[in-house]
């Protein structure tokens, strides 16, 4: 199989996308959703999530014969599967494992003897094989380690980050035996510029994994509980950081609304499974629930500057930039700008959201608020910049303010002049 790999990489979003173009300038490489919308714009040459560039993705189709589909027959013929799905939570914070087990059941209606399976969804550790892989020999009638193999190697992409792109991203990699481990290493090593770290069993790097974005959720939340308590002592946080971080070993972060797929989602999976094992994780569970409460906090304090300013916030006039979960990104998962805006809801109903880089329409669909794409005219009673995107940040906010209007900075990356407060 080593001197034939044939690759299908099952799920075109964030990591799928990137990961199956890069696949493709070394094995034939096939792509494989659901959303036949999105297979036909890949086809024309057009990533709409802007991971990866329209001259790439056309090269990847017209030089390395990269090819995306609906079609499950067109990836029967492929040996090494990739499963790159979403990993969400439901309403009350618990796993959905439905997409995995979906792409599961994809997988063993195609898969012959002899493949391989990879799995790059952030997940648990034990998902793949207590609850992926037992789906692909129901559906295939194959059986594992016997007749298919299976790895797992956890996807690092950083929406929107053109440094750390994904064949630049060191990955881990592991296998269900030790010569299907050094195949999977084998495999990713070959396109991968800074090489992989091969893990010594699945379950480690399944862990190994959502550690990594426990730990930095973990690390937010300190700073998000340092900007409160020094906002209530009217000490600049930003000037706190920047003090201690003339030590060494400081570990620099900034405070933040935490959104997105990975940070604000993952450690919900080793919470409910830590549970399961009768460990309660204090620490992460604070993490999350303080991590949770900032898109409310950031509106609290901007009617605090207002009321403090005499501003009216009844039908007060408020412009939010940006609604993304970060900046110069079109991502919107998880954003947590919508709970900045859902808290000023209750005071008033002149809200505008200006922001250039996210789909007006699919924030509509996926959260019911309305954005525009232009910047609408002002004044303002206050601005609340929300996410750091390049077009903001040569603004001149306090011009869309009205006289004594409010700018609350939640990035900190306006002039320290221009700004009432920031977090």
């Amino acid at each position: 199989m080593d001197k034939d790999i044939r690759i299908a990489v099952i799920g075109l979003g964030y990591v799928g996308l990137p990961l199956a173009r890069l696949f493709s300038t070394k094995y034939p490489t096939m792509g494989y959703d659901l959303n036949r919308e999105r297979v036909r714009a890949l086809m024309e040459g057009h990533d709409a999530t802007l991971e990866v560039d329209d001259e790439l993705l056309q090269e990847a189709i017209q030089k390395h014969g990269f090819r995306c589909t609906a079609e499950l027959e067109d990836i029967r013929d492929c040996n090494f599967y990739v499963v790159a799905v979403p990993t969400p939570v439901d309403e009350n914070n618990r796993p959905d494992l439905k997409p995995l087990w979906g792409a599961s059941e994809t997988v063993g209606k195609v898969i012959s003897k002899g493949d391989i399976v990879v799995y790059e969804s952030t997940v648990y550790p034990g998902v793949t094989e207590e609850e992926c892989l037992p789906v692909v020999e129901r559906v295939s009638g194959l059986k594992f380690n016997t007749d298919f193999f299976a790895g797992y190697s956890p996807e690092r992409i950083n929406p929107g980050d053109k440094t750390h792109t994904v064949e630049k991203i060191k990955k881990v990699t592991s296998g269900s035996t030790p010569e299907i481990a050094d195949l999977v290493d084998d495999v990713y090593n070959s396109v991968l510029v800074n090489g992989t770290h091969k893990a010594p069993s699945i379950k480690v790097a399944e862990a190994s994994k959502i550690i990594e974005n426990s730990q930095r959720d973990v690390n937010i939340a300190f700073m998000n509980e340092l900007a409160k308590i020094f906002n209530a002592m009217g000490i600049d946080t930003h000037d706190v950081i920047e003090a201690a971080a003339s030590k060494w070993n400081f570990i620099k972060l900034s405070p933040g609304l935490v959104g997105g797929h990975c940070i604000s989602v993952d450690p919900y999976y080793l919470i409910q499974k830590a549970q399961v094992y009768g460990v309660l994780p204090r620490v992460m569970s604070n993490a999350r629930r303080l991590n949770d409460g900032m898109g409310a906090y950031v509106a609290n304090q901007t009617i605090k500057c207002m009321n403090k300013k005499g501003l009216v916030v009844k039908d007060a006039k408020i412009l939010i930039l940006g609604i993304t979960f970060k900046e110069n990104c079109p991502d919107i998962r998880n954003t947590k700008v919508v709970d900045i805006y859902h808290t000023l809801k209750e005071y008033t109903d002149n809200i505008t959201i200006y922001d250039p880089w996210a789909d007006v329409e699919h924030v509509r669909h996926e959260y019911g608020v309305p954005v525009v794409n232009e910047l609408p005219a002002g004044p303002y009673d206050a601005v609340i910049l929300a996410v750091a995107h390049k077009e903001f940040q040569t603004l001149n906010v306090r011009e869309l303010t009205c006289a004594g209007g409010v700018v609350y900075d939640v990035k900190g990356v306006l002039p320290r002049e221009t700004v009432d407060a920031r977090l």
